[in-house]
């Protein structure tokens, strides 16, 4: 992997959201969720399709606060606009566990 300068990493917009919404997406390739994520005043709400079924419902992720990166462009997902990419890693069944912040804090705060 190659290194990269600080200002390329200031370059990725990682900001704080909390999912006001989610709901299946059966109609995706791969099983999916969708979500509504409230990044605060300046940003709004965004969408994105997440991968994350097999540790998630769509009901026990309303409420939780995401990392997502918030300056990807857009991208179509199906009949679906993902507007943000939220942030996990995998487990050891290479099944995504979503990334978050230890203890609540304000929507739309960048991560540094």
């Amino acid at each position: 992997m190659s290194e990269i300068g600080f200002d390329d990493f200031l370059k990725v917009d990682i900001r704080i959201g909390t999912v006001r919404r989610a709901a299946p997406y059966p109609e995706a390739r791969k099983p999916a969720i969708k979500l509504w994520i409230d990044f605060g005043d300046a940003l709004g709400e965004r969408k994105s399709s997440a991968q994350i079924t097999a540790h998630y419902t769509p009901e026990a992720l309303v409420g939780r606060q995401v990392l997502a990166v918030v300056n990807f462009p857009a991208r179509q997902i199906g009949k679906f606009m993902s507007e943000v990419l939220v942030l996990g890693v995998s487990d050891e069944n290479g099944d995504v566990v979503l990334l978050g912040p230890e203890r609540p804090v304000a929507n739309g705060a960048r991560m540094h």
